[in-house]
């Protein structure tokens, strides 16, 4: 395992590696595959830069909290660093580090000039006010100011985070530097130098690259029965463009339940639904599953847009999908994805089915430095092009060698890499 094959850095536990412990692994098996550049192969499992944080701030009621804070670069060999903040009350230093490293491999990916980096802080949000929540943000901001910026380390909405999230952050930088800095994040608001076409994006690549390999394996979308994990922007974008394009989608899970409906849910009355209450739950016209029964939904397609660790040894077996199409990041464990591969379910990774959202904050970035901005039809066109190009040459390693879409993934991002560090050098 590769617990035992790479030398852990002190303040990691070889027993509890946690979702590191996951990209390791990933590492292992792309190895074999990466000839002279393996020497550096070591250089993916350490990351260029770790900051762990305090963020204290004054409560509402006068008291004074102090969260625990992360910005990983894992890799800054291709470009600045680039990758979400999560604001979720389990966040760790290790899943932050895998995060990072996953951010690498999709930019490397999808060929975009940017490395890999994550933040995040250990807070429940849904219990903070919208002033506190205000706070935790800037102070963030200001204490991992040293190390991002528009050609260092570039932030972006995750798990709990928004547009205004981004707002706060962009201006807190600003302010701290003394100019106006909208490169700083992306997915911002549209006033604020946000780009057109970016919420909708991670979901839009999703559909594109499921679309791309539903026609592979011959599969029809009209009528395809999809199941979603996570309704929040990844999985109803998503959902909507599978529907709008013919297939029926019959399961929805999130946070607070998961509703079924043989002949298909109304994606647009789902939407409202959950805009109104916050929650699938109780949707007038479907029925109310058990959340464990979700992996046991008769479908074609079956989308995972939660949270990581979601498929595993306990459950994948009992999923009935010809296809995977992983929204969330990290999904899938390693020994989930053998057991799917040898039930010949098809597995399409994060590191490429949910690169649409990096790929058009890749927009939103040159389009700050320009000051010049795109339309949304332009937006998606170079969008869906970059999505089915980045399929297409992945489809095609994995044919030469006989593996798994993930690992051709990372046979093609592995090597863009280390090819540049090996072109860098070492300086000193």
């Amino acid at each position: 395992m590769s617990q035992v094959l790479h030398s852990l850095p002190s303040y990691l536990q070889a027993d509890q590696l946690g979702p590191w412990g996951i990209f390791l692994q990933q590492v292992d098996r792309v190895t074999p595959y990466l000839g002279d550049l393996s020497r550096w192969v070591e250089t993916l499992t350490r990351p260029k830069r770790i900051l762990v944080v305090d963020v204290p701030i004054q409560l509402d009621d006068g008291s004074i909290a102090h969260f625990e804070g992360y910005r990983v670069q894992h890799n800054t060999s291709r470009g600045p660093g680039k990758g979400g903040v999560r604001f979720h009350q389990d966040v760790t230093l290790s899943e932050v580090m895998a995060l990072s490293a996953w951010m690498s491999i999709k930019n490397a990916a999808v060929n975009v000039p940017f490395g890999g980096a994550k933040g995040g802080i250990r807070v429940d949000p849904r219990r903070l006010s919208r002033g506190e929540l205000e706070r935790v943000t800037r102070r963030y901001t200001s204490e991992i100011g040293l190390i991002i910026g528009p050609t260092k380390d570039i932030p972006a909405p995750d798990v709990n985070t928004n547009e205004q999230v981004m707002a706060w952050m962009m201006d807190t930088y600003s302010m701290n530097v003394g100019e106006n800095a909208t490169g700083v994040v992306t997915g911002k608001p549209i006033d604020l130098g946000g780009s057109l076409g970016r919420r909708e994006a991670t979901g839009r690549g999703v559909f594109t690259v499921g679309q791309e390999a539903a026609a592979r394996i011959g599969l029809e979308l009209k009528g395809a029965r999809i199941a979603v994990q996570g309704f929040g922007n990844v999985g109803s974008v998503a959902a909507r463009l599978f529907a709008e394009a013919g297939a029926r989608v019959v399961a929805v899970q999130d946070h607070a339940g998961t509703v079924y409906r043989e002949a298909g849910l109304d994606i647009p009355a789902l939407l409202d639904h959950v805009r109104r209450h916050g929650s699938v739950l109780d949707f007038p016209g479907a029925e109310a599953l058990a959340q464990d029964s979700f992996w046991d939904v008769d479908c074609e397609i079956l989308i995972p847009a939660a949270l990581e660790q979601q498929i595993t040894e306990a459950n994948a077996g009992r999923i009935k999908a010809r296809l995977v199409i992983e929204g969330a990041n990290g999904p899938t464990t390693p020994a989930a994805d053998d057991i799917l591969h040898e039930r010949g379910v098809l597995v399409l990774p994060d590191v490429i089915a949910n690169a649409g959202g990096v790929t058009v904050s890749y927009f939103e970035w040159v389009q700050d430095f320009s000051s010049f901005f795109w339309s949304e039809d332009e937006i998606n066109a170079r969008l869906i092009k970059i999505m089915r190009d980045a399929f297409a040459a992945v489809w095609q390693v994995a044919e030469q060698h006989r593996v798994s879409l993930r690992t051709a993934t990372f046979i093609i991002a592995c090597q863009r890499i280390l090819r540049a560090r090996d072109l860098r050098g070492l300086y000193p």
